[in-house]
């Protein structure tokens, strides 16, 4: 199994625009195009709780509250327990999914997720998890750099913060006297 995506799901899933069900369908992609055609009102809410509540393990992590990033992801394990199966449709093709047969999309899609961030704080620490220091941003990520040093989600978000901090120190070099 691929924790690291698993994982990244979950990412994924606190950045989402979850407005409505097509915001959700959107979280799905090409790759989940099955949970898309699949997905309900009432799974809606369900990835709706788990968003604010992933949100707060990050918020956690990134504070250095690990015990309280780890009370809620075990809380959120409890709450969306991994049952883990072996699926394929040939002898070439096996691979684990993460919940049993028929489960609903939510639980699909949530146990991996849970699962996942809880692998990757055992396997990182919580220091790898971030908040984007872009103020206009607010995403999370999970921090893969060598050295432990990524501070926004994105390529976008660093250029567009650096260069909105160029343009302020530029622009206080022209108001302050020579």
């Amino acid at each position: 199994m691929n924790f690291d995506a698993y994982a990244r799901t979950a990412v994924e899933l606190v950045n989402a625009g979850l407005g409505d069900l097509d915001g959700l369908r959107a979280l799905f992609g090409d790759e989940l195009a099955w949970m898309s055609a699949e997905v309900t009102e009432k799974d809606l809410a369900v990835f709706r709780r788990a968003q604010r509540r992933l949100r707060d393990v990050f918020e956690y992590g990134t504070s250095g509250r690990d015990t309280e990033a780890v009370t809620e992801l075990n809380a959120l394990l409890e709450a969306h327990p991994v049952q883990p199966r072996i699926s394929g449709h040939d002898a070439s093709d096996w691979h684990m999914h993460v919940t049993s047969r028929g489960a609903s999309v939510s639980a699909e899609f949530l146990a991996g997720a849970v699962w996942g961030l809880s692998v990757w704080l055992c396997e990182y620490g919580s220091a790898r998890f971030g908040i984007c220091a872009d103020e206009r941003c607010g995403n999370v990520y999970l921090d893969t750099s060598s050295n432990n040093c990524r501070r926004f989600c994105s390529e976008r978000c660093a250029t567009r913060s650096h260069v909105a901090a160029h343009r302020a120190r530029k622009r206080a070099a022209t108001l302050t006297p020579a």
